[in-house]
């Protein structure tokens, strides 16, 4: 079996403030360094209904009330966020081998995470999934880097889906970087 060198991760949470927002919907998307699909893993984390009662108000979720009532319907048959980051733990050692996980400066190997805007998805993972976040380099793949450099210097914009579902903005993401990087190709 291939195994993965990239993880991407998309969350979808009730707000973006960690330790008051949580993680409702987590996907997962392992790939190759040329960005090809070798597995996924989706779940759906329970959450508190008085905290998407009171966190999931507002502009950005009445312009996104599709997306909103999707992850609200799904809250009740989810798992906890233990159970959640154990499926997680398993995908990655199924899916990853010690020889393709980057190495940190004390000798570890960790697991690149990729994705869009990662570094905020980092946080809540930080947080909630303290065992996967020990399995990850502090370097991450952060497509967000890409989009400022193509939209600004090069005026070139990249029509991403905005679904708000974990899954489907990974792949998003993953069409956009090779986007991006089909710009590089053509230069050589």
């Amino acid at each position: 079996m291939k195994k993965a060198t990239l993880l991407w991760i998309d969350l979808e949470m009730t707000g973006l403030v960690p330790g008051k927002d949580k993680i409702l919907e987590v996907a997962a998307l392992a790939t190759d360094w040329d960005l090809n699909e070798i597995a996924s893993q989706e779940a759906v984390v329970k959450v508190d209904e008085k905290i998407i009662k009171d966190r999931m108000v507002g502009e950005f979720w009445e312009k996104n009330s599709e997306a909103r009532d999707g992850l609200i319907a799904q809250n009740s048959s989810g798992k906890s966020a233990k159970a959640v980051e154990t499926l997680l733990l398993d995908f990655l050692d199924e899916y990853f081998e010690k020889q393709s996980i980057k190495t940190d400066s004390r000798g570890k190997g960790k697991i690149i995470l990729a994705g869009n805007s990662i570094h905020q998805d980092r946080k809540f993972i930080d947080l909630e999934f303290p065992k996967l976040s020990q399995r990850l380099h502090y370097r991450m793949l952060d497509v967000s880097a890409w989009k400022v450099y193509f939209e600004g210097a090069l005026h070139q914009k990249f029509a991403k889906r905005e679904a708000h579902r974990a899954l489907d903005d990974i792949q998003g993401s993953i069409e956009e970087l090779k986007f991006y990087l089909s710009f590089m190709k053509e230069s050589k």
